[in-house]
């Protein structure tokens, strides 16, 4: 097992390009189950999560061959309709291959994702929504089994809001088998992310009749079948918003290509009104940051606010600020995993109810920390890059579940970041 060990106060410069979007690729993946045709998906991600999903295709009879960026994909094999446990329990996004599988199949069995480190994350708005459609769901085994009734499943309107609001996976999963009911579908409180107008643009590009993506209200027109698709995932938005905090926490000009600033739109609010400038040219965003920046109040809310995901990164910043921020999550409201690891680093931050108070400080100072989860991972390295003297990061395969090959790009802007392995580092073997 490795760890990444940082010396922190180097400042940053240069250019690092955005890559695909992780949370918009692991859903357009799944959508390999639809067709009998062969697919290329393009621009992706070379992340554990990402080889995690191409494993649940592979059980599923789907025949994978990796081209660089490329994925090309072709169902050889439909006898197989279970994602094991052994996958999806390492990653959520697993589930995604439910409303592929039954649409498509016509029988689904997945097992329950349960909770993890950020609070338990139920399935129950995909069961309702795929229930609605007339599937036939049960339990066995700690398996989510769904199979379509004689009829097929049937166009109706669905409500899928939820106690936190919109759920994009649900959303993702009733589209999915939405496309292959008969009549007309509904999905009311659908999520608006772009990850989902990804999906929904790749399944028409497929022959699906899909309107209204990015809109609370998702109609679905259904078809008898699709046919290969060659597709490329959007700019992952919260790397590209994860590469903007680096330069502003280390204040360092550094440019962030290939992104999607219209997908930003609350991140750079934020950073702005932290005192951090950020210039526009295209998909090239640069940041010119302040000397001190200024705190904030934030609030976690599904898009186009401020993103759930991007809540620890900005914690890091968010901890050197000038005064006092608030951290509203109100997504995963236990999600403040990397408060008490920045606090090792000398952050003052209280968290309660939901909410995180943060008292900024002048500086950081390095010191052993751990990884729980992706962000808080993130939001680690960030924060040792700006602390005084070495600071050493482990379970950095949490990261790696979602940023490829980090501490690389980050060493080519001029970071002091290199991988070590845990034991020689003085921690857990």
């Amino acid at each position: 097992m490795d760890c990444f060990i940082v010396e922190g106060g180097a400042r940053l410069s240069g250019t690092i390009h955005v890559n695909g979007s992780k949370n918009a690729a692991l859903p357009i993946l799944a959508t390999a189950l639809m067709t009998d045709e062969p697919c290329h998906y393009h621009g992706l991600p070379v992340i554990r999560d990402l080889q995690t999903q191409v494993k649940i295709l592979n059980t599923l009879g789907v025949e994978t061959r990796w081209e660089g960026r490329t994925l090309a994909t072709r169902v050889v094999d439909t006898y197989n309709s279970t994602a094991p446990y052994e996958l999806v329990k390492t990653m959520r996004a697993g589930v995604c291959v439910l409303g592929p599988l039954l649409g498509r199949r016509g029988e689904a069995t997945v097992s329950l994702p349960g909770g993890c480190v950020i609070g338990e994350r139920p399935i129950d708005l995909h069961l309702k929504g795929l229930a609605a459609l007339g599937a036939e769901i049960s339990f066995d085994q700690g398996n989510v089994r769904a199979r379509v009734p004689r009829g097929g499943l049937r166009g109706t309107t669905i409500y899928l809001g939820g106690k936190f609001g919109s759920s994009v996976l649900a959303t993702d999963n009733v589209m999915c088998a939405a496309v292959f009911a008969r009549g007309t579908t509904v999905i009311e409180c659908a999520a608006c992310e772009p990850e989902v107008v990804d999906l929904a643009n790749c399944l028409n590009a497929m022959g699906a009749e899909i309107e209204g993506a990015g809109s609370p209200r998702i109609t679905v027109h259904g078809v008898r079948r699709l046919k290969g698709v060659e597709w490329t995932v959007i700019p992952d938005r919260i790397e590209a918003a994860t590469f903007l905090i680096a330069g502003a926490i280390t204040r360092s000009s550094i440019t962030i290509g290939g992104a999607r600033p219209d997908h930003l739109i609350a991140v750079l609010d934020t950073l702005r009104q932290m005192g951090v400038e950020i210039q526009q040219r295209g998909q090239r965003l640069t940041v010119v940051p302040p000397a001190r920046p200024r705190a904030a109040e934030i609030a976690t809310m599904p898009y186009p606010a401020f993103p759930t995901d991007v809540q620890a990164p900005i914690m890091s910043l968010m901890a050197i600020a000038d005064g006092t921020s608030l951290v509203t999550e109100r997504i995963f409201p236990d999600r403040f995993m990397a408060a008490a690891e920045l606090k090792r680093l000398g952050a003052r931050i209280t968290v309660n109810n939901g909410q995180a108070v943060v008292q900024g400080v002048e500086r950081l100072q390095g010191a052993p920390v751990m990884a729980s989860d992706l962000r808080c991972g993130a939001a680690l390295v960030l924060a040792a890059l700006a602390a005084e003297g070495e600071t050493r990061i482990s379970r950095i395969y949490h990261i790696e579940r979602g940023y490829e090959r980090f501490e690389e790009r980050l060493r080519r802007l001029g970071a002091r970041i290199r991988r070590a392995p845990e034991s020689a580092s003085g921690g857990e073997a």
